[in-house]
């Protein structure tokens, strides 16, 4: 990698991505931390982080929007070395029998096709075929891909099993230009995403389930983010880590 670390996070402004972000910075990484909608919370975040850091608006479900990201990066950071494919949605709990085109459209726009195009922005900064230093990325994938939503989410399952394929697709894609790929598979873990599925209590009541018995916390994922990304990782990729409590 890289002597200049840079990293563009997508969805950074909370949970596991504001949380990736601070380890990152602590780590020696400049630090783009990317938002929808948000501007003050990518912003506190970023006034957290020590070192170089921006806030970068942008829906990583619009071409443009990521285009206009990542430019942005290169001129205030440099070019990006890693990249976290964070941003996500859920929605409330509801049987497929019931869901919507306009809603399911809208997860795949999000989680799916925001990763590709994220990524594809970011290949072609990092690629030794395109005259890049190589780099890493992490996708972040779910439990939820493994044990399929029945009755609450199966379209957002769904979306993170797509997540865990386009994973292994590009690992071995991208293995001989120098870019690591890999993934992590949270299970139920302390963040405000859960508000989104109308059960709050869900964390709590689920997370005891698990074999440790109690959700995680945002920051034991960022934890395994940061160590995909590190030189630590240097021969593992095409890897999708669960982080799930043992689920």
């Amino acid at each position: 990698m890289a002597a200049d670390k840079i990293l563009v996070v997508t969805g950074g402004s909370r949970g596991i991505g504001a949380q990736t972000a601070r380890l990152a910075a602590a780590q020696g990484y400049a630090v783009a931390v990317n938002y929808r909608e948000n501007r003050r919370a990518a912003e506190t975040v970023v006034q957290s982080l020590k070192g170089r850091a921006i806030a970068v608006q942008g829906d990583v479900a619009s071409e443009s929007d990521v285009v206009r990201m990542f430019e942005t990066v290169d001129r205030e950071l440099g070019r990006v070395t890693a990249l976290v494919n964070n941003a996500g949605i859920v929605d409330r709990g509801t049987r497929v029998a019931d869901m919507t085109a306009a809603r399911v459209a809208r997860m795949l726009a999000i989680n799916v096709t925001g990763s590709f195009l994220c990524a594809r922005e970011a290949v072609k900064r990092m690629s030794t075929r395109l005259g890049g230093a190589g780099g890493a990325i992490v996708n972040v994938s779910s439990i939820a891909a493994r044990l399929g939503g029945a009755g609450e989410y199966v379209d957002y399952a769904a979306s993170k099993g797509a997540i865990d394929t386009f994973t292994i697709g590009l690992a071995k894609e991208l293995g001989p230009e120098g870019i690591r790929v890999n993934a992590v598979r949270p299970g139920v873990i302390r963040t405000e995403i859960h508000a989104a599925s109308g059960d709050p209590s869900r964390v709590e009541r689920i997370g005891a389930t698990a074999p440790l018995q109690r959700p995680g916390e945002a920051e034991e994922v960022a934890r395994a983010i940061l160590w995909l990304l590190s030189d630590e990782a240097s021969y593992t990729s095409g890897a999708i880590v669960d982080v799930g409590g043992g689920r």
